[in-house]
């Protein structure tokens, strides 16, 4: 078949003008130096050279890797996890200072009779048991963020100065170490393990403050520092202090959270440092959630166990 050609003279239509790949009634002639497409300015970013179109930003980004602390966890440019729970702690001991009667609802404490309220009645009063044992879970671990009153024996306003200045200084290294998540995972998880140790051997004692949880990540610190050969901060001896510390503070400190949380922080912190880097993550979150486990099963023999105070 022979070709047609239009008669001489006839005008030449002109070529559609290019349209942006994702708005077809926008005009566009900048194109993406990824793909190639055409792009309107709504659907352009700047880039090195060029503009690139908003799917190649997003599969850049998606393709580049993020930065990963030596245990897996997430990079990030100042202690956030460790700020936000000094502030927890300063924020609940401002609490304390308006209404005292919070050390009495939330710290540890397996079974008692709490005091009755400032305006109570005693004609029509009735005395009621309190504690973990009857259903007050929460105090498990609402009484690590709890600390004594400024004029409170034996320690006053220094009960939350000491944990605080311990915290910041162990919670930092411990953080850019594991990032986070893990960070949480293991304060709380020391916290929790404090409180469980102390609702089952002193399950009649009011119990409070954020050491346990600090002592806990002391012992994470220990074993994350064995396990990578760096120690900044003198482990070994850190331990001794703590332990003798632990001695010495028995007559009026809980011997029994500090004790859980040590030994919860060591285990939570052999979980996240000895998992393989292949599906490091899962094995982490499987590690962590048998040594829950282990402190779920303390938890429920304290309960078991428990003696209503009388």
């Amino acid at each position: 078949m022979a070709a047609t050609h239009p008669a001489s003279g006839a005008p030449v239509p002109e070529p559609p003008s290019p349209t942006c790949f994702r708005h077809a009634d926008r005009e566009s002639y900048v194109r993406c130096t990824r793909c190639d497409r055409n792009v309107c300015p709504d659907c352009r970013r700047d880039a090195a050279v060029g503009y690139q179109c908003v799917e190649c930003v997003k599969s850049g980004r998606q393709n580049v890797r993020q930065a990963r602390t030596a245990f897996g966890g997430r990079i990030t440019s100042r202690p956030y996890a460790t700020i936000v729970l000094i502030a927890l702690n300063v924020a609940a001991y401002v609490v304390e200072l308006v209404r005292p009667e919070t050390v009495d609802r939330f710290a540890v404490l397996g079974s008692g009779v709490l005091p009755p309220p400032a305006d109570y009645d005693p004609a029509t009063y009735v005395p009621h048991l309190s504690g973990i044992a009857h259903g007050e879970w929460e105090r498990l671990i609402t009484g690590a963020f709890l600390h004594l009153g400024p004029t409170e024996w034996p320690m006053g306003i220094l009960h939350i100065v000491f944990n605080m200045y311990w915290l910041w200084n162990l919670g930092r290294v411990v953080e850019d170490r594991l990032g986070v998540l893990r960070f949480l995972a293991l304060y709380l998880l020391s916290a929790l393990g404090s409180s469980a140790l102390t609702y089952w051997i002193a399950p009649n004692t009011l119990a409070l403050g954020a050491s346990g949880a600090v002592f806990g990540l002391a012992g994470g610190y220990w074993v994350l520092s064995r396990r990578q050969g760096y120690d900044p901060l003198g482990g070994n001896q850190m331990m001794v202090t703590l332990v003798l510390w632990m001695a010495l503070s028995a007559g009026f400190a809980s011997w029994q959270g500090h004790l859980g949380g040590l030994l919860t922080g060591l285990a939570a912190g052999a979980a996240l440092g000895y998992a393989p880097k292949q599906q490091r993550g899962l094995v982490q979150a499987i590690n962590l959630a048998a040594v829950l486990a282990v402190v779920a099963v303390v938890i429920v023999i304290a309960t078991d166990q428990a003696v209503p105070f009388s």
